[in-house]
């Protein structure tokens, strides 16, 4: 019964709960369409682009921090490796690591203003998406006079970041197995993981603790600048053409998974794994609604109402993981005051017997 009452506590249990609720509603009422593979597949590819974002931005958001500018940052690596392979034909192996290099560098750049300047990341990073934005546009007009650039992806990129497996699953679901295992060892085996719940707990004592601040919170939005790079180029192979305009839906769609993943928004809790239910969940709903027969318009709707439910129940799961915390530290301390009272009370019955 104890073992069932710490896993409630947990921050994925909440997400576990609303991915086998969203995926018992549409199997119910989208029976037997939702089952078929091709679906499957559809919500599967859709949960693992998006993963490849939000697991960075969950540690972002774990940290205490936001970061807005990953619609943009996808744009700008995307772009980047389709102008230098598809536009000016230079081989792979230099636009790739450029497209990555490019979204990483954006990344250090809203870690290291937020840092240096003390500015909310909400703002920072708000601003980079407006400004990256309308850079990216600017650099692709003047380059190639067009806001899409075709790009013919060479076999062996295709077949690691834009292939399918058994012709409908997407290659993007093993980069995002693989994202999931590196997240997870991060946050979960070794310190910078317990620098990061550090610094989304109380940056201040964090930093009294001896926590590297800085450098933690550049490298966290670093990452987040990776992953969004790195599913722009995904797109890119996949689809074999990249435009300006890629991405901005998953500023708020990652936030979205994230917060439904467990994950708060004021920092300091959270796990991958409910991450990785979130996407899911976020995945099965957005494209669930279609095997359904419904009006599409609806799936916003209840994207809103996940949401609103998401931040409810996770408040309460951490209310009931600190209030269990709180207990255990009540009984440790009674448990530690016991002998002294016990040596007192015996103290007192021997003075009264001398009498």
């Amino acid at each position: 019964m104890s073992d069932l009452r710490n896993l409630t506590r947990r921050p994925e249990f909440a997400a576990f709960v609303g991915t086998l609720f969203v995926f018992l509603f549409f199997a119910y009422f989208g029976w037997p369409t939702f089952i078929k593979p091709l679906v499957t597949a559809g919500w599967l590819n859709v949960a693992a682009e998006l993963g490849l974002i939000a697991l960075p931005v969950a540690l972002v958001m774990i940290a205490g921090h936001l970061d807005l500018s990953v619609g943009s940052i996808l744009a700008a690596g995307a772009m980047t490796y389709a102008i230098i392979t598809g536009y000016f034909g230079l081989p792979d192996i230099i636009g790739l690591p450029a497209g990555l290099a490019v979204g990483t560098f954006f990344g250090f750049l809203n870690g290291l203003i937020v840092t240096k300047t003390k500015l909310n990341s909400f703002i920072v990073t708000l601003a980079m998406m407006f400004g990256l934005r309308g850079l990216v546009f600017g650099i692709t007009r003047l380059t190639t006079s067009t806001v899409l650039v075709s790009v013919k992806v060479s076999e062996s990129v295709r077949s690691t970041f834009g292939g399918r497996l058994y012709l409908t699953f997407e290659n993007a679901i093993v980069l995002w197995v693989i994202m999931a295992l590196v997240v997870s060892w991060i946050l979960y085996k070794t310190k910078y993981g317990n620098w990061i719940f550090a610094l989304g707990g109380d940056e201040t004592a964090a930093r009294a603790a001896g926590v590297p601040v800085e450098r933690v919170t550049i490298g966290l939005f670093m990452g987040s600048g990776f992953g969004a790079a790195l599913l722009g180029i995904t797109q890119v192979a996949l689809f074999g053409s990249a435009q300006v305009s890629a991405g901005q839906s998953y500023v708020f769609f990652s936030i979205i998974a994230v917060v439904v993943g467990g994950v708060l928004l004021t920092g300091g809790y959270g796990s991958p794994i409910g991450v990785i239910f979130g996407t899911i969940t976020f995945a099965i709903v957005s494209q669930g609604i279609y095997s359904t027969g419904w009006d599409s318009d609806w799936s916003s709707l209840i994207l809103g109402l996940l949401l609103l439910i998401a931040v409810l129940t996770n408040n309460t799961f951490r209310r009931l993981a600190l209030s269990a915390g709180d207990k255990v530290k009540t009984s440790i301390s009674e448990a530690k005051s016991t002998p002294r009272k016990a040596s007192s009370e015996l103290k007192v019955t021997k003075e009264a017997n001398r009498d």
